[in-house]
């Protein structure tokens, strides 16, 4: 059981780090640096399509990984 747990938990890991490498960044160009970056407080907007499911893949992922880390240490 042990084994198999690990080996969830290193695919799991390796699959968090690609949906992680995936999400696009949230800066814009050079004018944040001129602006202050008073453009985001005006223009903040909620996630949408491909961006919102990376996040929701992101956090129920990252949830099952402290999930499986805890059983890990209760087995043993």
């Amino acid at each position: 059981m042990y084994d198999f747990l690990l080996g969830v938990m290193l695919v799991l890991s390796v699959f968090i780090i690609i949906v992680v490498a995936m999400q696009p960044t949230k800066t814009q160009s050079a004018s944040n640096a001129f602006l202050g970056g008073a453009s985001q407080l005006f223009g903040k907007q909620k996630a949408r399509g491909f961006e919102a499911v990376l996040i929701k893949t992101t956090v129920v992922c990252i949830v099952l990984f402290f999930g499986l880390a805890i059983a890990l240490t209760r087995i043993l």
